[in-house]
């Protein structure tokens, strides 16, 4: 099994910063593809930015520019740094993780799965 544990979400004014991380633990070797989702009330849960171990990216379009996900594989850990926030990033966000290094934006995808951190961008 892996457990995810994200920190780093809270409130912030539009335009400020935030970084998230995502700490893996258990049976990390399982863990190829990680990445961030975010979901808001009402909304459905949607994927904001992905990696793969060997460092291929997906960002939505809507954060292009604006957010950057990185990982340390050393620590086991994944990060979000999200930059120009607006009121619309406020969600709860998510770090999911999968076995294969294809990244697919469907939810179901995922085997693993963080509590969440919430993000609220005030205007």
């Amino acid at each position: 099994q892996v457990q995810l544990v994200e920190s780093g979400g809270g409130l912030v004014q539009a335009g400020g910063s935030l970084r998230l991380s995502c700490a893996a633990s258990g049976s990390i070797f399982s863990i190829n593809t990680m990445g961030w989702y975010r979901q808001a009330p009402g909304k459905e849960r949607e994927l904001v930015a992905a990696i793969s171990s060997g460092g291929s990216t997906y960002y939505a379009d809507s954060v292009k520019g604006r957010f950057t996900v990185s990982r340390d594989n050393a620590k086991n850990t994944l990060y979000l740094q999200m930059i120009s926030l607006k009121p619309e990033d406020t969600a709860m966000y998510y770090c999911a993780a999968r076995p294969e290094a294809l990244i697919y934006s469907d939810y179901e995808r995922y085997d693993y799965w963080g509590q969440g951190t919430q993000v609220t961008v005030s205007s």
